[in-house]
């Protein structure tokens, strides 16, 4: 069994998704302490050939409260209307704009479980077929520092591996997991490249840029392009 954890993300770059299909089960880690200016609630797409940012609103979001507590703000048709302007020439706009529109929609007023449907239909799209679940709703040990949480979740799942962002490889000690019967890897991800209209590539924008310009078969051969290290 190989475990996953990370916070929810919304609309996440390549990275992020490569991290849920390295794994088994992913866990959305959503009982920690909302980011103020992370990358829960918003990230980057191409506007004019440039990283753009954009934001999900929220309500309540403070670094005080834990994730799942913060609500989904009221600015979900701008964030359409801003998709559309900057997309609608893509090849694959149709049928994203289709997704955008429904997942931005949908009645969900919790950020994390909003994200966490997100995650989960564009891993569907996809075919990503990595099992997503909430920490909130399964572990029961937000009492736990962190890497003592990593190891009980990865313990409950009966995990093998745990597998994490590169980010991490200077955090956690491979002889710490080992201890606990864990191999640990970290996602070492290869250059990404393809076509975003006529302009140079902009990398590390949201996957939503990927979908448009990109087959959902081409996109996970894209995803399959990492190594564990």
């Amino acid at each position: 069994m190989k475990v996953a954890i990370n916070q929810p993300y919304l609309f996440p770059y390549i990275p992020y998704l490569q991290l849920i299909h390295s794994a088994d089960v992913f866990v959305v880690y959503d009982d920690v302490n909302y980011i103020v200016r992370g990358w829960i609630n918003r990230n980057y797409i191409l506007e004019r050939g440039k990283p753009k940012l954009f934001t999900l609103h929220t309500q309540g979001a403070s670094q005080n409260r834990l994730i799942n507590e913060i609500l989904v703000g009221g600015n979900a048709e701008k964030l359409i209307k801003f998709f559309y302007h900057n997309y609608k020439q893509a090849p694959h706009f149709d049928s994203i704009m289709n997704i955008l529109s429904d997942l931005l929609l949908n009645k969900e007023t919790n950020l994390s479980k909003f994200i966490t449907t997100s995650l989960k239909k564009i891993c569907s799209y996809l075919s990503i077929n990595t099992k997503i679940i909430d920490s909130s709703e399964v572990f029961n040990n937000a009492k736990l520092r962190e890497t003592d949480r990593i190891l009980d979740i990865c313990r409950q799942l009966d995990a093998e591996r745990y597998i994490n962002a590169i980010g991490g490889k200077g955090l956690y000690g491979k002889d710490e997991f080992s201890e606990k019967g864990l191999q640990i890897f970290f996602i070492e991800s290869k250059p990404v490249v393809y076509k975003q209209f006529d302009n140079l590539f902009v990398p590390n924008l949201s996957i939503i840029d990927a979908m448009m310009f990109n087959s959902p078969e081409a996109i996970h051969e894209i995803i399959k392009n990492y190594r564990l290290v």
